[in-house]
């Protein structure tokens, strides 16, 4: 089944990316209902009651990121005058996604002015933006290797650093790398930050004010990239009490608790838990805290077992963590330590499940074949 969704996922994307409505509209007729579709098409205006074509439209123009299906015919229409500005700014789009310089630099010595230019699509983004992986245009997903000499040439060519696109409410280039997933894996973003920060880029001008109160650690931490967050600390990123308890920073961390509100101090205690800051950790809860505080879908225990931090587990454990509070999917600790094993697995996951069994969390009965298979991959 698994399988299958896959395929259907990559022949619907084919459709989706060549915006053929008739063809995505054929494929639509198999899915009477939404629920039916892979899940990355469930927001996307589809709605049971309208006609295949009228769906197709709309998760074309949607995944386009284009406001109206109006727009994105206008758009397209104009992709066919091979000598137009949106053709060439489409085509140094390709080119940073892909990694090629030399088109790259091609199309720039023949239209300088693409650098300036802006994507007609409601992100709005630069070429430059590009770099970051912004979020949208799924086929655009992804940091070459290359993406720092990509970045470099863009910036001599004249590129401004901190334009804002507008995802995200708006940010810069700095705030779509330090957030974005593609150059982790790449392995390049403090090597992108780098460039970027060379250049003038302003780690305290690179997120929307209403997004994480504008400040760049937030997002980050709230992303799931914690990466980054030393390095831009260093750099002079702003810092408040939820920041430095995610960066460890106990110092800074009691200079600020006593301003700090009451979510923010529950943020903080779930941050040192889950970047196994024991310290910070131990004095927040000898603030207060509650052990088994529940925020933002998770708790202390259930936030230190996601990122497999052993230490941080037991410690928890004996101040009293409840191992059958559940995370915002419905997942235990060690319904949680499972789910990671297979698709979010560190070092210590396997010692955590022993612990949490040991400490007498229920083992409900469809898990125990998983917790017998996994024993069997670590026995010598």
């Amino acid at each position: 089944m698994a399988g299958q969704r896959e395929v259907t996922t990559a022949i619907l994307d084919a459709a989706i990316q060549a915006g053929d409505e008739i063809e995505l509209s054929s494929l639509l007729g198999r899915f009477p209902y939404p629920e039916q579709l892979p899940d990355i098409y469930q927001d996307t205006g589809y709605q049971s009651g309208n006609s295949t074509e009228s769906n197709a439209r709309e998760i074309i123009r949607h995944r386009h990121c284009f406001d109206s299906w109006q727009d994105y015919a206008a758009f397209r229409t104009g992709l066919s005058d091979r000598n137009s500005r949106s053709v060439c700014f489409e085509a140094a789009v390709e080119a940073i996604v892909h990694g090629n310089p030399d088109i790259l630099l091609g199309l720039l010595a023949a239209f300088p002015e693409l650098v300036h230019m802006r994507s007609p699509r409601n992100h709005h983004a630069t070429l430059l933006n590009y770099v970051g992986a912004n979020g949208f245009e799924f086929w655009r997903q992804r940091t070459p290797y290359n993406a720092v000499k990509i970045a470099q040439l863009l910036l001599e060519a004249g590129a401004e650093v901190d334009a804002w696109g507008d995802m995200y409410r708006g940010t810069s280039t700095l705030g779509l790398v330090a957030t974005s997933v593609h150059p982790v894996v790449t392995g390049i973003q403090q090597d992108l930050m780098d460039v970027l920060i060379r250049h003038g880029a302003d780690p305290n001008h690179a997120v929307a004010p209403d997004y994480t109160e504008g400040m760049l650690v937030l997002a980050c931490i709230h992303n799931g990239r914690y990466e980054p967050i030393h390095y831009l600390a260093k750099h002079g990123a702003r810092i408040d009490f939820e920041g430095a308890c995610a960066l460890g920073d106990f110092p800074k961390a009691q200079e600020l608790f006593a301003n700090a509100s009451s979510e923010k101090r529950a943020m903080g205690l779930i941050w040192s838990c889950q970047y196994d800051h024991r310290q910070v950790s131990a004095f927040l809860l000898d603030q207060g805290i509650p052990v088994n505080i529940y925020i933002s879908g998770t708790t202390p225990l259930l936030a230190a077992a996601f990122e497999g931090q052993l230490q941080m587990v037991k410690f928890l454990l004996e101040r009293g963590a409840d191992l059958e509070m559940t995370n915002d999917y419905g997942g235990t600790a060690l319904g949680q330590t499972l789910w990671c094993l297979s698709y979010h697995r560190k070092p210590a996951h396997m010692e955590i499940m022993e612990l949490l069994i040991a400490h007498g969390a229920v083992v409900q009965q469809n898990w125990q074949a998983s917790i017998n298979e996994l024993r069997k991959q670590v026995r010598p």
